[in-house]
Order: structure tokens, then C-alpha cells, then sequence
């Protein structure tokens, strides 16, 4: 506390000289300044020492790479219902359980149960060019073609407004093909795909209300290759005609867009064998550190436990559930007793209902429990630039104040309002959402695609958004949001 004491003289100086009160006053004032201003200054200097150790330990005896491996080439792909999202219950219990959380329990929920079935085919019938085959996934959710495929006449569209405009004329008895490209210009690809998300989940029924008897999607994606990719779709109660739906990859979009110039009355062929099973019972994983002084405040971090089925789920959200785990993992090794109670939570069922969120925040609501901060990893294990808030503006002050600690770890952009849709719920309950923002670049060439593998994670890019969450819930649970 020596900044303190060097404005003794300074003190005794007034002191000695004050004609007045108000003198006196000026002195107290000065000397509870100088000693927040060295208080600040030594907390600072404190964190930043926490938080080096905190990436050291990950960055040196980080285990999320190596837990990753094991969930992605020992468990799978793991869609709600399935066999491997069962076994990645198991799985991510037993290691909270060996971190040696303070309690580890599971969250029992009713989850939607979608099947595959066989490997869907497609091609494009020309009249002019012969067949054309093409690449093709059935989306989660969708019913699943007659026995022996559909075929029909296709009408492009780029547009909701373009569908309607061509009306039951256009389009009745013909497969609608949703070809909206991403938009290139947008820097964060996320919000390229917030602009073509509508057509995947909701085409289905919009081009049903005009007579469509199947539609095609292009990929979301703004990579061009031969991978479709899936995603859940799902059909409106007031529409009762259901129709099967697929993506198609982007260079078969570019081949039957471009057939279509020539050929107009060209037809496409998919089968798909995709069917609904009843609901079955499955969990979201909790573990949880007790706080130390504000134990009934709570801060939640975590990811979801469910992937598609199309490969091994590690991008998506493989690397945000080992993450969350690692954060529980470094906090134990390096002896960290939070002032506020952290909940690591392993959501189930986010791609295709989002039945464990909903679970979780009822459940919360009627505890009445108290939760401050909710955090997510669920945009891949890229290199981690910054996080989404969203919130009030006094908690948004309260995490930016901390920037200059997180800039030397190349964490710097706290601009976007991303929280994620597993802890979204939480915002209404009064806990600021916040989202680990990885570089988006390389995302969309791998989301819910077949190449969502093991070998497209960079171990190194893995640990550092690891990092980065570890250190700002370190930060968060000593000094809360206000």
C-alpha cells in the first residue's frame, strides 16, 4: 500500500494549512481516492496474474483436445434419441465426476427422436443433357419421399416474395428449389446465415400452401463443394400437407440452377427414408462449483451435447461441451474457489428442438434460482476473438472493464449481441448472455455436414477459446455483473 503513503506529506501539508472545513473535506476526499485508485490498480495487476496461470494450465495441461478426440471417434455422431447421444450422457458425466465437481447430477427431458434411414439419393433428369447426379441430406425433421422417390418439374425461386409472386399457377405440382446464396459481404458468416435460415426451417410449408409436392435447398454454406448440409426444418401446424425436404450441396445448386437456363422442363429425382420415432427420455449433464460467498448467485457455461448425424458432431458442438469441461477441470487444478457458484452444463437436443433448454429454464424459474451470467460455446473451436453480450447496459460496462486484460490473448471484439439459443431463456430470468465468438471463417465449410470430424480441430485454436472462457468466468465469478 505504499501509493497510499506517499501522499502523507501532502496530507500533513493540508492539514497543517486547512482555514476551513471544506479544506479538511478535500483532504479526506483526496486520500479515499488515491487509495481506490491503488486498490484498482493492485486488483488489476492480481487478475492478471490469475488469468496467466489460467491459460498457462490449459495451453500446458489442457485435456479438452484429448476428450474431444474420445467423444468424436469413440461416441459419435449423437442426435437426440440415438444410441451415441445416450453414451454421450454417460460419458460427459463420468468425467465431471472425476474433475471432482461439487455436484454432478443429469436433468431429465423429453426429446424429439428423427431418423435417417438409408443414405439419401438425387439426380437432376434433363432433356437434353441426360442424368446428372447430385449430392443431396434429407433435413431434420422432414418426412421422407413415396416409396421409389418423387420426381417432378422444379421452379427456382430466391425468394419467399418470388414464391408467392408465382402463386398455385407456378408452382403446384412442382418441387420448389430455395437457391439463395450466402452473402459474401458479410465479414461474420453468421450473419449470412441468419439471412438464409428462414428458407431451410420454415420452405417447406410455405411452398406447400401453393401446391409444391417437394423443395430443394441449397446449403447453407458460402463454401462450394459436393457436401450438403443438413439442419432442422420444421412444418406449420396450420399447413397439413407435409413435404419432404432436402439440402442440396452448392455445386449441385450451381449444376441445376444452371440446367435450368437450358431446361426448363428438366425434372429432379431424391429419395429419402427419413421417418419420426415417439419422443424419448434423455438428460442434460450439470456440475457445478459452490461459491464462497455468493453461493446463490449463479453463472452458467456450457454447450450442446447433441450433434447431427451426418459425422462426429466435433466442431458442432463437440468443441464448446469439451470447453465448458475444461473450465470446471482448470478451476480444480489450479485450487480456484469462485465467490459465485459456476454451473457447467452439457445441454441435450439444441439442433432439433431445443427440449433441454426449454427444461432448464423452467426448472430455474421455478426454483427461483438467481442467475447473473449465462455463457456458451457453440460457434466452433476456432481461434477465439471475443464474445457476444447480450444485456443491459450495466452489465455489458461491467465485462468490458476487463477488456485490457483479455487483449493480450487476442480477445478484443465484445461488439456483437450473440448469446446462444440453448441459454437465451435465462435473458428473461435477468442473466446477461454471452457467447465465445471464434474467428467464423472456415464455420460454414463444415456445420452440419459430413466433414464435422476431428481432424478439421486445431488443438492449439481448441484450447485458447478454452482459455478465453476460463478466464472471463474466473473474472465473472469474482466480481459478478454490476
Amino acid at each position: 500500500m505504499s501509493e497510499i503513503w506517499c501522499i502523507v506529506p501532502i496530507l500533513k501539508i493540508l492539514l497543517l494549512n486547512f482555514n476551513s472545513y471544506t479544506m479538511f473535506k478535500k483532504a479526506l476526499f483526496l486520500v479515499c481516492l488515491t487509495s481506490l485508485v491503488s486498490y484498482t490498480t493492485i486488483a488489476q495487476k492480481e487478475d492478471s496474474i490469475q488469468i496467466k496461470k489460467i491459460a498457462d494450465e490449459i495451453m500446458l495441461h489442457g485435456k479438452c483436445y484429448s476428450w474431444l478426440d474420445y467423444l468424436s471417434h469413440r461416441i459419435g455422431g449423437r442426435i437426440s434419441g440415438s444410441p451415441q447421444a445416450a453414451a454421450a450422457v454417460e460419458y460427459t458425466h463420468q468425467l465431471m465426476d472425476s474433475i471432482g465437481a461439487d455436484t454432478v447430477y443429469l436433468q431429465p427431458c423429453m426429446v424429439p427422436h428423427w431418423v435417417r434411414g438409408e443414405k439419401e439419393t438425387a439426380k437432376i433428369l434433363t432433356n437434353n443433357a441426360g442424368e446428372v447426379t447430385v449430392s443431396i441430406c434429407a433435413l431434420g425433421g422432414s418426412v421422407a419421399t413415396p416409396t421409389g422417390g418423387l420426381t417432378a418439374e422444379v421452379v427456382e425461386v430466391h425468394s419467399f416474395e418470388e414464391l408467392q409472386k408465382l402463386g398455385t399457377a407456378g408452382v403446384s405440382g412442382k418441387i420448389v428449389f430455395y437457391n439463395v446464396p450466402f452473402d459474401e459481404t458479410q465479414v461474420n458468416t453468421f450473419n449470412a446465415y441468419e439471412k438464409t435460415f428462414d428458407f431451410r426451417f420454415s420452405g417447406a410449408s410455405q411452398a406447400a400452401k401453393y401446391g409444391a409436392v417437394g423443395t430443394v435447398l441449397r446449403s447453407l454454406t458460402n463454401s462450394l463443394d459436393n457436401y450438403p448440409h443438413t439442419g432442422v426444418m420444421q412444418y406449420n401446424d396450420s399447413v397439413k400437407i407435409k413435404l419432404p425436404c432436402c439440402a442440396i450441396s452448392t455445386q449441385g445448386a450451381e449444376d441445376l440452377s444452371r440446367l435450368l437456363k437450358t431446361d426448363p422442363k428438366l425434372r429432379f429425382h431424391f429419395e429419402m427414408g427419413c421417418y419420426n420415432m415417439p419422443d424419448v427420455k434423455s438428460y442434460n449433464v450439470i456440475a457445478e462449483l459452490k461459491g464462497t460467498e455468493k453461493p446463490k448467485e449463479i453463472i452458467v457455461v456450457g454447450g450442446h451435447l447433441d450433434s447431427w448425424d451426418l459425422a462426429q458432431g466435433s466442431n458442432d458442438d463437440g468443441a464448446g461441451i469439451v470447453q465448458s469441461l475444461e473450465v470446471l477441470r482448470t478451476f480444480r487444478a489450479l485450487g480456484i474457489k469462485p465467490k459465485r457458484t459456476i454451473r457447467v452444463i452439457m445441454f441435450m437436443n439444441e439442433e432439433n428442438g431445443g427440449r433441454g433448454a426449454k427444461k432448464y429454464a423452467e426448472e430455474a424459474k421455478r426454483k427461483g434460482e438467481k442467475h447473473i451470467v449465462a455463457m456458451e460455446s457453440d460457434a466452433g473451436g476456432e481461434t477465439p476473438i471475443g464474445f457476444g453480450l447480450d444485456g443491459t447496459k450495466e452489465q455489458k460496462a461491467a465485462v468490458l472493464k476487463w477488456k485490457s486484460l483479455m487483449l493480450p490473448y487476442g480477445v478484443y471484439d465484445f461488439l456483437t449481441t450473440d448469446g446462444g439459443s440453448d441459454i437465451e431463456k435465462l435473458k428473461d430470468q435477468g442473466a446477461l448472455l454471452m457467447g465465445l465468438e471464434p474467428d467464423s471463417q472456415r464455420y460454414f465449410d463444415t456445420h452440419h455436414t459430413a466433414q464435422d470430424t476431428f481432424d478439421k480441430i486445431d488443438k492449439r485454436e481448441l484450447e485458447l477459446g478454452a482459455a478465453s472462457m476460463s478466464m472471463m468466468i474466473y473474472l465473472l465469478s469474482q466480481y459478478g455483473v454490476k
